[in-house]
């Protein structure tokens, strides 16, 4: 089974991260996640839940200071890693290869090791330094995968948008999300 490796960021979007860990917990997917200390302040501020609460959704919960746990090294098997939602200074981090935290250290273990890495990215407007960012983390072997509703499946809450997000992130990685509603034409 493959075990994927979630890092939580203190920008806007933690309801995101949220449903996608519930619908890995869902199809019975194995999910560890490293919190920022950012996101250790927004998460509660927009799921009204604390991070506790996370550790009903995956087996283990990292501080981004704890530099030496398993997703700092490239033994530790991961089958992919998704960073939702990404702030600019996490992407920034990524792109140059600094790992100066548990969340940087594992999307550059990912890196080297050619697996799976997928940046949520979400910040609006972009300027230049987060364009070149994107580019650069992306010609690293990073996918970036913005968090941008859709409207096609005709969403009526937040919830629709948020769900879809997690799902469209889902189907990506490989998995079957039989509730996906796909593009079929205007017709």
């Amino acid at each position: 089974m493959k075990k994927i490796l979630v890092a939580i960021t203190g920008a806007s979007g933690s309801l995101y991260a949220l449903s996608f860990l519930k619908l890995m917990k869902r199809l019975s997917v194995p999910t560890e996640v490293i919190v920022s200390r950012a996101a250790e302040e927004v998460f509660p501020l927009e799921t009204g839940l604390e991070i506790a609460a996370l550790s009903e959704l995956s087996e283990r919960i990292y501080r981004e200071d704890e530099i030496s746990a398993p997703p700092a090294s490239g033994s530790a098997l991961y089958e992919a890693m998704v960073v939702v939602p990404c702030t600019m200074g996490t992407l920034a981090a990524i792109a140059h290869g600094f790992s100066k935290n548990l969340v940087s250290r594992a999307a550059d273990v990912m890196l080297k090791e050619r697996r799976p890495l997928i940046l949520a990215v979400r910040e609006t407007p972009l300027n230049l330094t987060h364009l070149r960012n994107m580019v650069l983390a992306a010609e690293a072997g990073a996918v970036i995968f913005p968090a941008m509703p859709a409207f096609y499946h005709r969403p009526q809450t937040i919830e629709d948008l948020v769900n879809f997000f997690a799902a469209r992130l889902a189907d990506f990685l490989g998995f079957d999300v039989p509730e996906l509603k796909r593009w079929s034409g205007t017709r």
